[in-house]
């Protein structure tokens, strides 16, 4: 039996965090493939795209493997990064949008690699996965997004403040780009019923702000992004616990695509397959079937099938079709679990190319993955976010 009365701590860091804004950096030039490629008349399901970045002092430096339109070049990357640290808000002395020095190292893919991910056949039914790995999906219903608390409200805490620095406006206009939260969650009988420890440690552009003139701002946001009542007397607060936060980005520390893994799923709840998703073309199981298990978990709880559950998928190199699935409720579901199990290779086609059709990822969608989560989001309009639509829960409902 699971423990039904416990604390649980999940964090999140902003999107001008150093490693965030790697994130943000490489999945730039993922768009830039899809959007530049549309304009070529490429065929989009040949497209590919594996960048990572590295930020420090006043320096960027892109690198990885590429396929797809000659538009996307190095020009057109540097603008692309500029415009990104510019819109995130750094214009400071040790690393300004205007004048960083940005390196592009980008090379075509890998023959030797291509040839285990294109299709096989005219059809091209038969794509391969373009790496071996083992994804993870979760849901709960903590949340009305199916998110476990503690991460979706670090995440929010974050997001709100981020809006207000970058408006402009209001005490908020003091703040740098750079922050973290963490937000510690008090379950009673399954439930998350309030907060006892709240940490926000965040960037300033005043050089002599206080610790307790930092809280002063971020107190009312963090309140205002909780539940009501889950703040008491007896939570405890840290905000820029070590003091001043003046030197922040990747002047203060240096940023790498990929390092916040946890961060960008479940927060530590669920778990994770180890690869990370930003700067990955779709054809990267990574990626795009970690995005169909948390579609796959989340329709399940949706469906009314489970309070929880948790979907592994698993791939080998060159292989279509995943080589296991396997579902655990938690001791939550009304149904066997094997019958989940069957029920979700049978409503949705779990091949990468069946993934990416059916959550439609062939497209530039994925900048605005690169900060606050890949999960709990709001479906887009122009299909950003797609793997977070309930859409299949009828049908999981009458497959079980």
């Amino acid at each position: 039996m699971a423990r039904q009365s416990y604390l649980f701590t999940s964090e999140s860091v902003s999107e001008g965090h150093p490693d965030k804004l790697c994130d943000r950096i490489s999945d730039e030039v993922v768009d830039a493939f899809y959007r530049e490629g549309a304009k070529e008349g490429l065929d989009p399901w040949n497209i590919r795209a594996a960048c990572e970045t590295l930020a420090t002092t006043n320096r960027v430096i892109i690198a990885g493997e590429y396929r797809g339109p000659r538009g996307v070049n190095v020009m057109l990357i540097q603008d692309l990064a500029r415009k990104a640290i510019k819109d995130i808000g750094y214009e400071q002395e040790g690393f300004h949008w205007a004048n960083a020095n940005i390196e592009v190292l980008l090379h075509s893919q890998s023959s030797d690699i291509a040839q285990g991910v294109d299709a096989k056949q005219p059809s091209n039914a038969e794509e391969g996965a373009g790496d071996q790995g083992i994804m993870f999906g979760y849901a709960c219903n903590d949340t009305p997004d199916l998110m476990p608390a503690p991460i979706f409200y670090a995440h929010k805490i974050l997001f709100d403040l981020a809006q207000a620095r970058k408006s402009g406006k209001g005490p908020a206009a003091q703040l740098g780009p750079d922050s973290k939260s963490q937000v510690t969650v008090r379950y009673e009988n399954g439930k998350p019923v309030g907060v006892t420890e709240i940490v926000v440690s965040h960037q300033h552009i005043v050089k002599d702000l206080s610790s307790n003139q930092v809280r002063e701002i971020v107190q009312p946001f963090v309140e205002k992004a909780l539940p009501a009542g889950w703040i008491s007397k007896d939570t405890k607060w840290h905000i820029n616990p070590t003091g001043a936060f003046y030197i922040g980005g990747p002047d203060g520390d240096c940023g790498l695509t990929g390092r916040k893994i946890i961060v960008d799923t479940y927060g530590g709840a669920a778990p994770h397959g180890g690869g990370a998703f930003s700067g990955k073309d779709p054809t990267k199981v990574d990626r795009s079937a970690a995005y169909a298990s948390r579609y796959l978990a989340k329709n399940v709880v949706a469906a009314g099938i489970a309070d929880r559950c948790c979907i592994q998928l698993s791939y080998a190199i060159g292989v279509a079709r995943p080589l296991s699935v396997y579902v655990d409720t938690y001791g939550t579901s009304k149904v066997d679990e094997a019958k989940i199990e069957e029920a979700v290779a049978k409503c949705m086609d779990l091949t990468p190319r069946g993934i990416r059709s059916h959550l439609d990822l062939n497209k530039a969608i994925y900048s605005r993955t690169s900060a606050y989560g890949h999960f709990g989001r709001k479906p887009d309009a122009d299909g950003g976010f797609s793997w977070e639509k309930t859409d299949l829960a009828e049908a999981l409902k009458k497959a079980v």
